[in-house]
């Protein structure tokens, strides 16, 4: 509310600056309007930093619990799954998931719902206060370049995800090689390592420059889809001050309206590109809540009752995997 009131009290403002007659006007009006536009500004600021503070603790709070429910699991779960699994490669994928909850709850709830709830307000004061040509112009606007950054940043996805694959595979490259440290020496398999390690750092590196290529790429299309709209909102207002039907002041509140709406809409794309990755984030952290726990108690369960006697083993298998037998028949 006090982001799509800052523009009207800027557009009167303007006009009062000008009066038509009246000393007194060109000097309490003016006054009182820019002073009423400051504290709309600074309502508008502190509102949303308010916001901020309030939510920091809920998504701290959801990430805290989350990661601690994703820890115990893995815990709980036999030796089978954590010998088939790089320890690096699953530190990444609890970090990407914990981070992911908290991105995309920020970006839907303060940045995607309340853009739209602006839009449309806006359009509905462009088309009362002026004519329907003006809201047509701004929501064809906006429809054409939130397409065009929804279909970019699908295509752009490829990259990000080959960045995510390669610096997993290489963050668990280097925690497995420094894990295993006392067999590498052993060997003497340093360069050896140190190939493996070079090698998915420069498939990311390669995967890092085609992603930021492609960005720039985005922001000039967006920047060519927002300066036409502004244009043809800036003719039709300038064509509006030409017969008389609206004041400078009403030309610089549809400025200002387009430009403040751009303004959330210009990170549209990193919104919607860091929610989908922070949804397939979370994907795959949730994914290692779906696996089984192999051993645990039966339901109803008894507890044990020791006492006296003996154990005795008696041609024992055992292994994590059937072909990687490690006790075949001990007694």
């Amino acid at each position: 509310a006090a982001n799509v009131l800052v523009p009207m009290v800027y557009a009167r403002a303007v006009d009062a600056l000008a009066p038509r007659t009246g000393v007194g006007a060109a000097i309490t009006v003016p006054v009182a309007l820019l002073v009423a536009y400051g504290l709309f500004r600074v309502l508008s600021s502190a509102l949303a930093e308010l916001r901020s503070a309030v939510f920091s603790k809920v998504q701290a709070r959801a990430g805290r619990r989350v990661g601690l429910e994703v820890f115990e699991h893995l815990h709980a779960l036999s030796m089978r799954f954590h010998m088939d699994r790089a320890t690096g490669g699953l530190s990444r994928v609890i970090e990407r998931g914990v981070r992911g909850i908290a991105t995309s709850l920020n970006f839907l709830l303060f940045n995607i719902i309340p853009t739209i709830v602006e839009i449309l307000f806006v359009s509905a004061i462009l088309w009362w206060m002026f004519a329907a040509s003006f809201a047509i112009t701004m929501l064809a606007t906006i429809l054409a370049y939130v397409t065009f950054t929804l279909l970019f940043t699908n295509w752009r996805l490829r990259f990000r995800r080959v960045m995510n694959q390669t610096d997993e595979e290489a963050n668990t490259k280097a925690v497995d090689s420094l894990l295993n440290y006392e067999t590498v020496k052993y060997f003497g398999n340093e360069r050896h390592e140190a190939r493996r390690y070079e090698d998915s750092l420069q498939r990311y590196e390669r995967a890092v420059v085609r992603s930021d290529t492609t960005l720039n790429m985005l922001n000039a299309g967006q920047a060519l889809i927002m300066a036409v709209g502004l244009t043809v909102s800036m003719l039709l207002a300038g064509s509006g001050i030409a017969d008389g039907t609206m004041t400078v002041g009403d030309l610089v509140m549809v400025n200002t309206y387009l430009i403040q709406l751009y303004q959330p809409l210009n990170i549209l794309g990193f919104a919607y590109r860091e929610i989908k990755q922070g949804m397939t984030d979370m994907e795959q952290m949730f994914a290692l809540l779906e696996v089984p726990q192999e051993v645990q108690d039966r339901p109803g369960a008894p507890v044990l009752a020791a006492g006296p006697g003996e154990i005795r083993f008696e041609d024992v298998r055992f292994g994590y995997r059937p072909d990687r037998g490690i006790l075949k028949g001990v007694s």
